[in-house]
């Protein structure tokens, strides 16, 4: 299922942004056959992992990784040999967001990994836009190939590889005889325990015993059962499964937002990102000097706003609790992942805002943001507040409710007040 969906992925949007490229010639055809090449790299080491166990160590599998490596380097150098083009900004677009191809080497989520290399790239497919969107429309359509090219990318590898890269569990070659095996699709690596045996052939003489598997249970008494021994409901609840993550953004944990804050604050630039994590109680965290191309993340905060000066890319608000942030403008969107209790500021403009699993959520807006585009998903107590133009704000709820009827032509859903 794993080599399929990646060759659906490499027939169908990878071929609709080589036949606009081809279409749009120049640099940019040249450019997309490098492009074209990395993909069906990716789609033979694809093949391989599903034929075969993770290497023995870690020189093996960078030896594995290595073309796909070479061929993304070989992308962005095109780039640079060709600043002059008229192109540019089209080979720029590919070169920022072609690093997605490296979820491979990205665990436990990966998905998200390639989103904000995608994110990435729409600083520059925004400027193709502006450029092209009056004289051309080809290059409006490439552009909308490109990034449904990485959002099928995206979709993919939350299917089929949620937790990182999956590899076949027997194949050619021998697996290690001790250590941690790669993460199954469903499980954090932080709960994969060291594996010294896999005996299964013990394990299947267990099963096949029958009746007798139950001859050595134990026998539960009363003193046993937590509903008439009041003694043994103290503490925690050790059967309470922690809050699941969601694979559609940046997550790193599956902790849910009121969770307690056991590690040391975090404020730091690791290239265009910027991350804010761990913050509790902290009103006066500030982002200065950022750039266009930035994106901002702030992770599992606790009653702390965050300003952003400037305009960036896009701003992520991730398992926060009672946090708010405020901000210029965005190029492409802010999203809020698992929060509760959450506010957003924009004293400029945002083309687009996502809530996605969120429980309260206020979003003030600017005039100039007056279009914005609004999707939500699975959360609630979402209200718009739209200035009014003597300093207040009139409070718009968004709909949680629909309703749903069908036709001739599918399904229609409308948005509803009330279902009583």
């Amino acid at each position: 299922m794993s080599v399929a969906g990646y060759e659906e992925l490499v027939g169908g949007p990878v071929q609709e942004y080589l036949a606009l490229s081809q279409k749009i010639g120049g640099d940019v055809t040249a450019h997309s056959q490098l492009v074209e090449k990395v993909f069906q790299i990716q789609l033979a080491f694809i093949r391989t992992t599903s034929t075969r166990p993770a290497p023995a160590n870690q020189t093996e599998q960078v030896s594995l990784l290595g073309p796909t490596s070479t061929q993304i380097q070989q992308i962005q150098e095109f780039r640079d040999k060709h600043r002059a083009s008229p192109f540019f900004n089209h080979l720029s677009a590919i070169s920022e967001s072609i690093p997605a191809l490296g979820w491979v080497a990205v665990s436990p989520t990966p998905a998200p990994y390639v989103k904000e290399m995608n994110d990435a790239g729409q600083f520059y497919t925004n400027r193709v836009l502006k450029d092209w969107k009056e004289k051309d429309k080809t290059h409006v359509d490439w552009c909308k190939a490109w990034i449904q090219t990485l959002a099928e990318l995206q979709q993919y590898v939350r299917k089929h590889h949620t937790t990182g890269l999956v590899w076949a569990k027997g194949g050619a070659v021998p697996p290690p005889p001790a250590g941690v095996p790669p993460p199954p699709p469903s499980m954090p690596l932080g709960d994969v325990a060291p594996v010294l045996n896999d005996d299964r052939s013990a394990l299947f003489a267990q099963i096949n015993q029958g009746e007798n598997i139950t001859r050595n249970l134990k026998k539960v008494t009363s003193d046993m059962q937590t509903h008439k021994n009041h003694n043994l409901r103290t503490g925690p609840a050790p059967f309470k499964a922690p809050a699941t993550a969601n694979s559609g953004s940046p997550m790193k944990t599956t902790l849910p937002a009121n969770a307690p804050i056991d590690k040391p604050p975090v404020f730091t630039r690791d290239g265009k990102k910027w991350l804010v994590e761990y913050h509790k109680g902290n009103k006066n965290l500030v982002v200065e000097n950022a750039e266009m191309n930035n994106v901002i993340y702030m992770f599992r905060c606790q009653e702390s706003t965050l300003v952003v000066k400037g305009k960036v890319n896009s701003v992520v608000m991730d398992s926060c609790r009672k946090s708010s942030v405020v901000f210029d403008s965005l190029v492409s969107s802010i999203e809020f992942v698992n929060c509760q209790s959450v506010q957003m500021q924009v004293l400029g403009k945002v083309p687009t805002i996502s809530v996605d699993k969120t429980d309260g959520c206020q979003m003030y807006l600017n005039q100039e943001s007056m279009n914005v585009e609004i999707i939500s998903s699975k959360s609630s107590e979402m209200n718009v507040m739209v200035p009014k133009g003597n300093g207040d704000y009139t409070e718009l709820a968004v709909p949680e409710q629909f309703k749903t009827t069908l036709s001739p032509k599918g399904l229609t859903t409308v948005a509803v007040d009330s279902l009583g």
